[in-house]
Order: structure tokens, then sequence, then C-alpha cells
């Protein structure tokens, strides 16, 4: 059974001293951005991105996509994915711009305070570049008090694993 942390105080002090007595820094706002090079159309890799739901299939810390609601260019998703062996749940908005080719996303609720992006696919002479951007701020004394200051390298690591699965999925 997956346990979600939720996140009921907003930290507002960049200083505070955990329940264990130790000090710690929240530093937990970032901006990350990756990008992968797969041997496709964009359309295609497009069209793959857009089937959330499928993710776990081919994503390691992807656990569960649920799609919520489906309304035209538009779905509200809810996420489990694991961060560190920890469970980070919410819901996004995920908005689909078929001409343009991109997807963005924003946080609805959830354990983070904010998390938001976009997935971008350019077509490079007969493969995509797909670059996944997350601006992130966990704003849990729970996981800043774990993860410290490689917070931003493991979200850093999960974009590029969720690229390097995507491409393993297409490319096969």
């Amino acid at each position: 059974m997956t346990r979600c942390f939720h996140n009921g105080d907003t930290l507002l002090k960049l200083r505070r001293v955990s329940p264990h007595g130790f000090l710690y820094y929240h530093d937990a706002m970032a901006f990350v951005q990756s990008s992968i090079l797969i041997n496709s159309s964009p359309h295609e890799v497009y069209h793959l991105a857009k089937n959330m739901e499928r993710y776990p299939e081919f994503m390691p810390d992807v656990e569960k996509v649920t799609v919520l609601e489906r309304n035209g260019n538009r779905t509200l998703t809810e996420w489990v994915t694991s961060v560190e062996g920890i469970p980070v749940c919410w819901k996004e908005e995920d908005l689909f711009d078929d001409e343009a080719v991109v997807i963005t996303y924003k946080l609805v609720e959830g354990d983070l305070d904010k998390f938001e992006g976009a997935w971008t696919f350019k077509d490079k002479g007969g493969a995509t570049e797909v670059t996944l951007t997350v601006d992130f701020d966990f704003g849990m004394p729970t996981l800043a008090e774990l993860l410290g200051p490689i917070l931003k390298v493991k979200v850093q690591e999960n974009s590029e694993m969720m690229l390097a699965g995507m491409k393993r999925e297409i490319e096969g």
C-alpha cells in the first residue's frame, strides 16, 4: 500500500529544527531541464507522451498515473511516483497543444507546493529532441530533511529516467 505525505503546514522559514533536533535549510525550490534525442517523429513521441496512464509500464519511478478527467486538449491526472523510495502524490492539469506539439502541466493539489513545466518535441532531421522542464518546490519538511541538498539532483535523475524510458519504449 502506498502512503503519501500530505503537506498541511507550509514551511515559511529558511531554517527550522527538525523533529530530531537537527537544523536544516529549506532549499527545495528549483528548476530542472532534461533533454534526450529519440529516433522517431515528433508526433509519434508526442502521442506516447500524451498517454500518461501508460508511463508506469516503461518509467520505473512512476508507480501510477490515473486520468481523472479528459476534456478536449485538457486532462486532470493523479500521480504516484517514488523519490528515493518515498512516495510523492499529486494531481495536475495537463494541457496538450497538438499543433505546437507541446504539453504543459501544473499542480492542482498534492504533496508539493509547486510543480509545473512542459514537454517539448523538436524535429531534428529524422529524430526528435524531447525536453522536459520541471519547476518545483516540494515545500515538505519531511522530504527536505531526508533529501536535503540532493533534492534537485534527484528530480533531475527522475526526469532523465522518464525520458530514457520513453526512448526505450519507442526505439525498442
